[in-house]
C-alpha cells in the first residue's frame, strides 16, 4: 500500500477526463491485444484493470498496512492480508495439486529459499517504506495520479535491471531447493497448516492492537459514497477477496499466478539495450525464457500487459472517486527517498524471486516455502524502513491518544 492509499475525502464528483481516458485505453488496448496476440492476452489485460480498480477502491496494499502495525500496533491491514491468503490457498492448492485448471496446465511460483531471498526481501522491505509503496502499490498510485510514485517506479525499473546483471553472484550463494508444500504435504494438510498460521497471525494482531489501543481501530477514514462499489471506498475484506479471485483468474488464463516485477526488469533491459548496453549477453537474459521475452514485443509479455492494466484500472477508479489530482511539487528529501526506495525495491525484488505479489502473495498461495521466508525478511526490512522515514521527512502514522 502506498503512502497515499487512504486519504480522507468527502468530494465524490466524478473526474470525467481521467475516467474517459482510462476507459478508452482499456477498451482499445483489449481490442488490440485480442487481434495482435490472442483473446487470452486481452482477458489478462482486463484482469489487470480490475486489479487496479480493486487496489485503488479498497486502498489495499502492504506498505502502510505494515507500517501502522509496526509503529502503532494497528493490524486491520495485516488481517485483511491473511483473509486474502486464506481464500487464495483454498482456490490454488487443489488446482495446483491436480496440475490442471479448466483443462489447462497450471503451475505455481515456487522458487529456492536461500540467501538471495533473505537479502532481497529485507532490502525490498526498506524500499517499501522509503519509496512509499510496494510493487502493486507503486502501480496503482501511479495510476491514481501520484507524481512522486512515478519517480519511485522509474527507480524501481533501474534497480531491477541492475539486479539482473548481478544475479549469477546471488544465485550462487547457499539456498535450499524449491519446496512446494502442496507437493510435499498434499493439498489437504498444506491447507490446514496454512490456515492455522494465517489465523495465528490475525489473532496476534488483535492482541497487540487491543493492548495498544484498548479496542480494534477502524481501518478506513474516508467518508462512504452513496454508491461505494462504483466510487469507493471498499471494505478491506472485500478487496482481499477480490484480489484472491483475480489472482485465481490469472492462474486460469495464464497457467501461473499473478506477478508484477519481472516486467520492470524487462522494460529496463529493453531500454538499456536500446541505448547500447549488451543486455542480451548477461546470463540472466541469456536463459531461454528471458531471451524470448527480451526479443518479443511487450504486448506478448503477460506481466507487462497486466501491469499496464493495473495502472489504467487505478486511473479509472480515481476518476470515478473524483480524486485524480496530481501534485507536481515534491519536497527534495521525499524525492531522494523515492529514488533510493525505488532502487532498493527493484534490486530486492529480483534477488528474492519476486515482490509482495510474486513472492509473498503468489508464492504463499503456490505453496512455496520461499514465500514465507520472504514475508519474515521483508517484515524486518519494513521495521528498518519505518525507522528511517522521519530522516527523509516522511510521516509515520500514529493515532493520537483519546481523552478518557
Amino acid at each position: 500500500m502506498s503512502d497515499l492509499a487512504s486519504p480522507v475525502s468527502r468530494r465524490f464528483s466524478v473526474d470525467p477526463k481521467p475516467l474517459g481516458i482510462a476507459a478508452l485505453l482499456i477498451l482499445s488496448g483489449a481490442l488490440y491485444l485480442a487481434q495482435a496476440v490472442n483473446g487470452r492476452q486481452a482477458a489478462l489485460y482486463l484482469v489487470g484493470a480490475l486489479l487496479g480498480v480493486t487496489l485503488y477502491h479498497a486502498a489495499f496494499g502492504f506498505t502502510s498496512a505494515w507500517r501502522v502495525f509496526i509503529a502503532d500496533g494497528r493490524g486491520a491491514g495485516l488481517r485483511a492480508q491473511m483473509v486474502m491468503l486464506a481464500v487464495g490457498v483454498a482456490l490454488f492448492f487443489p488446482a495446483l495439486a491436480a496440475g490442471t485448471l479448466f483443462g489447462m496446465p497450471v503451475t505455481g511460483l515456487v522458487s529456492p529459499a536461500g540467501t538471495s531471498v533473505v537479502v532481497g526481501a529485507f532490502i525490498f522491505g526498506i524500499g517499501m517504506q522509503l519509496g512509499g509503496g510496494c510493487a502493486s502499490g507503486t502501480l496503482y498510485t501511479v495510476g491514481g495520479g501520484s507524481t512522486r510514485m512515478i519517480v519511485t517506479l522509474a527507480a524501481f525499473i533501474v534497480g531491477s535491471v541492475i539486479a539482473t546483471a548481478h544475479m549469477p553472484f546471488w544465485t550462487a550463494l547457499p539456498s535450499f531447493q524449491p519446496v512446494s508444500l502442496v507437493k510435499s504435504l498434499g493439498a489437504g494438510p498444506a491447507l490446514a497448516l496454512n490456515w492455522a498460521v494465517f489465523a495465528a497471525i490475525a489473532a496476534l494482531t488483535v492482541v497487540i492492537e487491543k493492548r495498544r489501543h484498548g479496542r480494534l481501530v477502524a481501518a478506513h477514514t474516508q467518508a462512504p459514497h452513496a454508491s461505494p462499489w462504483l466510487h469507493g471506498p471498499w471494505p478491506l475484506v472485500a478487496g482481499a477477496i477480490a484480489l484472491a479471485l483475480l489472482n485465481f483468474a490469472t492462474l486460469a488464463l495464464s497457467g501461473r499466478p499473478w506477478g508484477i516485477t519481472s516486467a520492470f526488469a524487462l522494460w529496463g533491459a529493453k531500454a538499456a539495450s536500446a541505448i547500447g548496453f549488451d543486455v542480451a549477453s548477461w546470463p540472466y537474459w541469456a536463459s531461454k525464457a528471458n531471451a524470448a521475452a527480451l526479443a518479443a514485443p511487450v504486448s506478448r509479455d503477460v506481466t507487462s500487459v497486466m501491469d499496464i492494466g493495473i495502472v489504467l484500472g487505478a486511473m479509472m477508479a480515481a476518476g470515478l472517486a473524483g480524486r485524480y489530482a496530481p501534485v507536481w511539487r515534491v519536497p527534495l528529501r521525499s524525492l531522494i527517498a523515492a529514488i533510493v526506495g525505488g532502487l532498493l525495491l527493484g534490486y530486492g525484488a529480483r534477488l528474492a524471486y519476486g515482490c509482495n505479489i510474486g513472492a509473498y502473495f503468489s508464492g504463499i498461495v503456490s505453496g512455496s516455502l520461499h514465500g514465507w521466508l520472504w514475508l519474515v525478511a521483508a517484515f524486518f526490512g519494513n521495521i528498518v524502513g519505518t525507522r528511517l522515514r522521519p530522516a527523509f521527512g516522511l510521516e509515520v502514522e500514529r493515532l493520537k491518544p483519546t481523552a478518557c
